[in-house]
């Protein structure tokens, strides 16, 4: 694609609200979740399906499709396919119990030998590297947000899926530019953190997620699928 992609210009013009039933039932190792509620929309299959969209170089749907349409339903097979079950959902929550930062297991005379990392370090440090690599490339990535510290499996719906497309350097500060459901077709919103903080590594962002916030993200895996039929 020679057209970068642009929230205002690529996103879906509706954002992400549906109708209270759940979507789908995922059945995932942790038990049955449900995803697609309104309190937690679609977010993974709007980002998979605003993607294809582009790689196909057409312009999304100008409305929101009610349920049954063909649209719907493949919102609601990407949402299900950004999950990529059972391993993506499995990542998912292990990172919901991992601490923010790093912590040390064992210690030998008040020194540590040896460190848990934390989800700021395999994002920072491990996953933020290959998603910065594609934007180099101007290739949109879909990634998955942690938002909860959470053992339980129904917590997994309330993370968050979106696309950056985008990142700007100050110093050691970095702003990831990212295409969020739940916020439309805005170009402003954007998660920034530091890459070598003096303290713990803190994530802030202006996500339409209800005032969590955002522990670390990881890439998720993509394929460009064919749009449904009439789009």
């Amino acid at each position: 694609m020679s057209d970068s992609f642009l929230p205002s210009r690529h996103g879906f013009t509706f954002d992400n609200v549906w109708p209270a039933q759940p979507a789908v039932v995922v059945p995932t190792p942790f038990g049955d979740v449900p995803f697609g509620k309104a309190n937690g929309g679609l977010c993974g299959g709007m980002v998979f399906a605003a993607l294809d969209y582009w790689h196909a170089g057409k312009p999304p749907p100008g409305s929101r499709p009610p349920l049954g349409t063909p649209l719907y339903a493949f919102i609601v097979r990407r949402l299900l396919e950004s999950w990529r079950l059972p391993g993506g959902v499995a990542k998912y929550y292990e990172w919901m119990g991992m601490p923010d930062n790093d912590s040390p297991t064992f210690q030998l005379f008040g020194r540590p030998l040896l460190t848990r990392r934390g989800i700021a370090f395999r994002t920072v440090s491990g996953e933020w590297p290959s998603i910065r690599a594609e934007l180099d490339r101007s290739a949109p990535v879909p990634i998955g947000v942690i938002t909860v510290a959470s053992r339980q499996p129904k917590d997994l719906a309330l993370n968050h899926q979106v696309l950056a497309y985008g990142y700007t350097t100050s110093g050691d500060t970095v702003s990831v530019r990212v295409y969020d459901p739940n916020r439309g077709r805005r170009d402003d919103i954007a998660i920034t953190f530091r890459t070598t903080p003096a303290g713990p590594t803190t994530f802030t962002h202006n996500l339409g997620i209800g005032g969590r916030q955002v522990r670390g993200f990881f890439r998720t895996g993509y394929r460009a699928q064919r749009l449904p039929s009439g789009g």
